[in-house]
């Protein structure tokens, strides 16, 4: 096979989200928004409800369309995004629970879907998604005549558990739901690891399910095992790859893989990253390019059919510190072109 193998294990996903689950008094929902992290929503979402997981969020309507279809009539799902313009259907016809962010979402809701089920989205600092506090105390008691069955924020540090704005935001939403007797939310996977005060009722974990920081102690999810598509063997002063990027220095023995940039390998891995073989450090040399990666592997003996990127031995969040970037990126960006085997 010419394309790399990723093996998504659903049981390491629903461990994780028992886990934090275990982690709260309270219910703990699933955010499986941009396709389950760019793992399949429809098997992802199975298992997590086979699991236990009856509530789950996603970014926008259509995601919760494809996720309706993958549950059934059970599980609620709720919109991040809210109302929009031309969702009603498929809030209606889905079942879906949109987040209202503003007056004018409000509006359009109860307007077009009178008495359909919502919930409210407050901003409490992150200056992204919901009611700022001038707007929601202008129209606080019109929404909550309108019984929404949820409220929620978003911390914006809750990564960096020391950072003084999630005391503030917990403050702020406290404030603006003080005397309210309808259901709260306001911690994803961070917000559970800084404790109870941000628990509430519902806690809705994303990253964490997946395998990715803060939750260091989440049961690795993905391999990524990438073929070796040549061998060859490169004299000093031969250069790898576009713009002569690696000159070798001494005889290299190089190993060309099959996956590039067009698999969300993304360019600026190159540099330090390195794949593994059975714990060895392979380090890539030359530039990532769109289908291939070239890879040293004059240490090992004898090369093998595949190299793992993504492992035992290298997460997600060590491939993504390649890059300059964060374990969300890599994960979502993860290509179509993959040979996806799920573990069950």
């Amino acid at each position: 096979m010419s394309t790399a193998t990723l093996t998504i294990d659903l049981n390491a996903i629903t461990a994780n989200w028992a886990a934090l689950d275990r982690m709260t008094e309270c219910e703990t929902a699933a955010v499986v928004k941009a396709d389950a992290y760019g793992l399949g929503v429809a098997k992802v979402g199975q298992a997590l409800a086979k699991a236990g997981a009856r509530l789950f969020f996603v970014a926008v309507a259509e995601e919760g369309i494809a996720l309706r279809r993958a549950l059934g009539a059970g599980p609620a799902i709720c919109v991040f995004s809210g109302h929009m313009a031309g969702d009603a259907d498929m809030i209606r016809s889905a079942n879906l629970t949109p987040m209202i962010n503003s007056v004018d979402q409000l509006l359009m809701h109860v307007e077009s879907l009178p008495g359909h089920p919502f919930g409210l989205q407050l901003d409490t600092g992150m200056n992204r998604l919901g009611m700022e506090p001038a707007e929601w105390a202008a129209v606080r008691d019109i929404a909550i005549a309108q019984r929404p069955e949820l409220i929620i924020s978003h911390l914006a540090c809750a990564d960096e558990p020391d950072h003084l704005m999630n005391q503030l935001q917990l403050n702020s939403f406290n404030e603006m739901t003080e005397g309210l007797d309808i259901p709260r939310s306001l911690a994803a996977t961070g917000g559970i690891l800084l404790g109870p005060d941000y628990h509430m009722d519902l806690t809705r974990p994303g990253v964490g399910l997946y395998g990715g920081l803060p939750f260091v102690d989440a049961t690795p999810v993905i391999a990524l095992d990438v073929p070796v598509v040549q061998v060859r063997d490169v004299a000093p002063g031969e250069s790898v790859g576009y713009g002569n990027a690696f000159v070798a220095k001494s005889a290299t023995r190089v190993a060309t893989v099959s996956a590039g940039y067009a698999d969300g390998l993304i360019r600026a891995m190159g540099g330090g990253a390195t794949l593994t073989h059975e714990g060895r450090k392979l380090p890539v040399i030359g530039r990532v390019s769109m289908d291939l990666i070239t890879v040293d592997v004059s240490t090992i003996s004898q090369v093998p059919e595949h190299l793992q990127l993504i492992g035992q031995h290298q997460s997600v969040d060590t491939v993504a510190g390649f890059a300059g970037t964060i374990g969300y990126e890599i994960l979502t960006s993860l290509g179509a072109r993959y040979d996806r085997v799920y573990l069950t």
